[in-house]
């Protein structure tokens, strides 16, 4: 198959790219070595967008935090992605953390961050009582958003635009067959060949987009690119109970050679409270290991009672951990910026690396750019007929007033079924996932879609009643009831 452009990862930046470029008539490929979107870093993060004040003016990070921030609130009107503008107050808790937090003010400012404001502790209470510090700087642009949740949206949408997802086909090979432009002489159409699952694939473009392991696709090309360091930062997910207790986003100020923001709560659009990241880098090897570990829990779950002192062992419903590519090295810490470029050594392939935080915020600006390097390649043709807009009911029935439930469900008897008791999660919403546009059945592509198997019994109640759906409506035999791919099985066979 050939295809005009390649795209190599699907997380939230390669989805933005793919979303981005199936405006334009071209033969656009996404290639993702897991059986769906979003299963890396994209959906293993805080789901903050940032407003812009951690960085230095002038660099990538910076310019495309204030740009991508700024598009979110039409992107997601278009796909029906919840995103709540709740802002951020970065706390000074000693005089030691003042010229950290001034810094941020005075990026901020270069940057262009609207609304910032410093703050006492009685202001500061008033936007969230029981927060205690010597001065804050509150920024109102910040905001939550299900990152999972934008990232299926984008692919989604790209794929009902045309774009090719082969997902569960990770690139083992990647070769230059032909100079730009000798394609046509040469006999070829394209000017990589590609290998994914045992298949060969051609693309005139290759844009490498691969997170974790995007220096290792850019060493297939012989390409002498900086490492990628795999940076873990752990999480608690706290129980619905808590929800409105924190009212916006609260942060510590880092230090100048912290490889993260520092341990914060986070209220989420679905109304849990992540409690984290911590932030340590991992060896080379364990790339994609995210274990939690034993000595970052006591200190995540003390966090959590300094803001929340009425927290229950029973509040903390689940741990995570999400892995995310910095360039900066251990013995360095801190944060380097992004490495966007069209490769001088081969041209048309374009690679971004170390795209870490607030990579989710950037984006959709990312993804302009990355459309404007393209077009530097070959001509970009608009569609007549782009569909922006996602298509159908893409909310939550529980929240629907009394009034449209009823509708609903007297047009459909499935709305009337209740297959997760947490999350009040009907059986047409399962349904709605498992049909979802691009293929993925696996158990976490129906929680990232429909949110099963993500309330207090995490999975104890539903599971039963999805593998019961899958097997009788759509055959599925136990063996193949996959967690998040073919090495994940959750049956080994039937009882009786």
């Amino acid at each position: 198959m050939d295809f005009d452009v390649a795209i190599i990862g699907a997380g939230v930046v390669g989805c933005a790219i793919a979303r981005e470029l199936s405006r334009f008539e071209l033969r656009v490929g996404v290639f993702e070595k897991e059986f769906d979107v979003a299963f890396g870093t994209s959906c293993r993060n805080s789901g903050v967008l940032h407003s812009g004040i951690n960085y230095k003016p002038g660099t990538r990070r910076a310019v495309f935090n204030i740009r991508g921030n700024a598009m979110m609130d039409k992107l997601c009107a278009e796909l029906k992605v919840p995103i709540k503008r709740i802002g951020k107050l970065t706390v000074a808790l000693s005089e030691e953390d003042l010229p950290g937090l001034h810094r941020q003010r005075e990026q901020g400012e270069a940057n262009g961050v609207p609304g910032m404001e410093l703050m006492d502790n009685e202001a500061m209470r008033k936007i969230q009582p029981g927060v205690s510090g010597i001065l804050g700087l509150w920024t109102p642009t910040s905001a939550i958003i299900s990152p999972y949740g934008l990232t299926i949206a984008l692919a989604e949408n790209a794929r009902v635009n045309g774009v090719d997802f082969h997902l569960g086909s990770g690139i083992t090979g990647l070769k230059k067959i032909a100079r730009h432009g000798e394609s046509e002489t040469n006999g070829l159409s394209g000017a990589f060949e590609l290998t994914a699952d045992g298949k060969k694939y051609h693309s005139r473009v290759v844009i490498n987009a691969a997170g974790l392991y995007a220096d290792k696709i850019s060493g297939m090309l012989g390409l002498d690119v900086p490492p990628v360091w795999a940076c873990r930062g752990e999480y608690y997910v706290l129980d619905k109970r808590l929800d409105g207790s924190i009212k916006t986003l609260i942060y510590p100020v880092p230090g100048p050679n912290d490889p993260g923001l520092g341990i914060h709560l986070t209220p989420t659009v679905d109304g849990n409270i992540l409690i984290g990241p911590s932030a340590a880098y991992i060896p080379d090897e364990n790339r994609e290991n995210y274990r939690v570990t034993t000595p970052i829990l006591p200190t995540l779950r003390q966090e959590g009672l300094r803001f929340l002192p009425d927290l229950q062992m029973s509040d903390f419903i689940r741990n995570f951990a999400g892995n995310r590519p910095k360039l900066s090295p251990p013995e360095i810490g801190g944060n380097q910026d992004f490495i966007i470029e069209d490769v001088a050594e081969t041209p048309v392939f374009i690679q971004l690396l170390g795209i870490e935080s607030p990579g989710l915020t950037c984006s959709p600006a990312i993804s302009e750019h990355v459309r404007d390097m393209v077009a530097s390649h070959m001509e970009l043709r608009c569609k007549e007929k782009f569909i922006p807009e996602r298509r159908g009911f893409a909310g939550r029935f529980h929240d629907l007033p009394k009034e449209v439930k009823a509708d609903m469900t007297s047009e459909n008897s499935e709305y009337g079924e209740i297959i997760c008791r947490c999350e009040h999660i009907t059986k047409k919403e399962v349904r709605d996932a498992a049909e979802n546009v691009l293929g993925a059945r696996t158990l976490l592509s129906l929680k990232y879609r429909a949110r099963v198997m993500m309330g207090r019994c995490q999975g104890g109640f539903c599971v039963p009643r999805i593998v019961r759906m899958l097997r009788d409506e759509y055959g599925y035999s136990p063996e193949e009831c996959f967690l998040r791919g073919p090495r994940s099985f959750m049956f080994a066979g039937k009882v009786k």
